[in-house]
C-alpha cells in the first residue's frame, strides 16, 4: 500500500475526506492525491502523521502497524475533536474527561488484580 492509500484508508477511518484534510492541515488542495506518483516533502508527511496520530514511518511502509502512543487525556480529547470535525464545548469536554479517566481508574484496578 502506498503512501497516498494509507492516508485514504485513515482518512476514511476518521470520516474526514482527503480535502477536509488537505484544507485543515494547510497544504494545497490535491497535493495528498499526487502523492501516491510523486515523493513529498517530509514535512507534509509529517503533518499527517501527526493529525492521525501515527509515525512517519507507519505512513512510508516501513512498519506495519501504526504506533498506538501513550497519549494524554487532552490528546485524546483533541483527537475526538480530529475526529467530529469541530470543537467540543467545555461541558462535552469535562464529560469526556470524568469518562475516560473513569475507564482508566477501572483499567488500572483490573490491571493489579
Amino acid at each position: 500500500m502506498d503512501l497516498y492509500e494509507k492516508i485514504k484508508e485513515l482518512s476514511a477511518r476518521q470520516k474526514i475526506s482527503i480535502t477536509a484534510l488537505e484544507e485543515k492541515l494547510k497544504i494545497a488542495n490535491g497535493t495528498i492525491r499526487r502523492w501516491g506518483k510523486s515523493n513529498p516533502g517530509i514535512d507534509k508527511v509529517q503533518k499527517v502523521a501527526d493529525y492521525f496520530n501515527v509515525s512517519v514511518d507507519y505512513l512510508l511502509g516501513r512498519e506495519k502497524k501504526p504506533d498506538v502512543p501513550d497519549l494524554s487525556i487532552d490528546q485524546i480529547l483533541d483527537s475526538v475533536e480530529n475526529y467530529s470535525g469541530g470543537e467540543l464545548n467545555e461541558s462535552d469536554r469535562e464529560m469526556l474527561r470524568i469518562i475516560i479517566e473513569a475507564k482508566k481508574a477501572a483499567m488500572d484496578k483490573e490491571t493489579k488484580k
